[in-house]
């Protein structure tokens, strides 16, 4: 039986957290446990350097952390090829291919990107890497024949542009060898953040992180955006835009009883110090065995895994990029 791959990935700019945990790591578990998938997960370190480069150590140190949160989750190194983007470098060759193939306007006016820029304050001076990642994207993506591509509603614009270079290139070679891919958009969406401000990120530091102690959790938790108007116990509360409710919703395991919940808090009679402790437990139940579990694996064990897994992941990106050269007519010797 022939299995779909997918591809997913996290730039190792931090350790990972609780919108991770929904918006991808839930659903890589799930893929990977089919037998129609095969998985990989990309640690993009070389993307994370575009605006990172001045302080590499922030990335590589990063790298480490990522694995053992991918590990400790749940993500089986036997049944999903974790690699690490920068020691794969057929996919820096792909991406000066497909450079041929976009035109700058085209990047800048991807909404993703645009989004980004403005986020990092790049909008007078713009990284050409950080530009060009979407290209760089591309090449991760055809390296591997990815078939489906977990990602969020924002980064839809990616896989567009992905897909219009794949498109190019078949049309200008006449072939057949880039296969176009499949957004599959997460049902969760992004989570947001503790501060209700944002969506959860590390650089905003808003969120609850799948490594934080539990007296770190208890603090966000109880520093989390609720309804300002909602002075005393008996005043009516609103669920919209509370920031506890939404994350009663994303992990509470009890759906019956987040509905009585917000019931009763609506009516009012439902204090906000009551409804933190209730997702201060849920959280603690769910963090903790994936804490305990990311200080079990020895940094050895996690180079090991890495370095098997990568080299499984560079074998298989040779073919493809062997396939590019051959298509465009890059092969002089026998």
């Amino acid at each position: 039986m022939m299995q779909k791959v997918v591809l997913t990935g996290d730039r190792p700019s931090g350790k990972l957290h609780l919108g991770h945990y929904v918006g991808s790591l839930l659903n890589r578990i799930q893929l990977q446990a089919e037998e129609t998938y095969q998985s990989y997960v990309m640690i993009a370190d070389t993307q994370a350097l575009t605006d990172n480069f001045e302080r590499p150590e922030k990335i590589t140190e990063s790298v480490f952390d990522i694995m053992r949160d991918y590990l400790a989750v749940g993500i089986d190194p036997e049944r999903t090829t974790i690699f690490i983007q920068s020691q794969v470098p057929e996919l820096a060759e792909l991406t000066v291919y497909y450079l041929n193939f976009v035109t700058l306007s085209r990047l800048e006016r991807n909404p993703t990107v645009k989004t980004e820029l403005a986020q990092k304050g790049f909008e007078t001076s713009i990284p050409v890497g950080f530009l060009c990642y979407p290209v760089s994207q591309t090449a991760d993506i055809t390296a591997f024949k990815t078939e489906l591509v977990p990602v969020g509603e924002d980064q839809l614009p990616l896989i567009e542009q992905s897909n219009e270079i794949v498109r190019r290139f078949n049309r200008t070679y006449n072939t057949d060898i880039l296969k176009e891919a499949t957004p599959l958009v997460s049902k969760t969406g992004r989570l947001v953040g503790i501060d209700g401000r944002a969506k959860a990120s590390k650089s905003l530091n808003n969120a609850i992180f799948l490594s934080d102690s539990p007296e770190d959790i208890r603090t966000k938790v109880f520093a989390m955006f609720t309804d300002p108007n909602h002075v005393r116990v008996s005043d009516p509360g609103r669920v919209e835009g509370n920031v506890v409710f939404t994350y009663l919703d994303a992990f509470h395991t009890d759906f019956e009883e987040v509905a009585a919940l917000k019931a009763r808090y609506q009516h009012g009679g439902l204090g906000d110090t009551a409804i933190k402790e209730i997702l201060n437990a849920t959280l603690q139940t769910l963090l903790e065995p994936i804490r305990e579990r990311r200080q079990t694996f020895t940094h050895k064990e996690l180079c090991d895994i890495l370095q098997t897994s990568t080299h499984a992941a560079r074998r298989v990106a040779q073919q493809t990029l062997e396939e590019v050269r051959n298509t465009i007519g890059l092969r002089y010797f026998d």
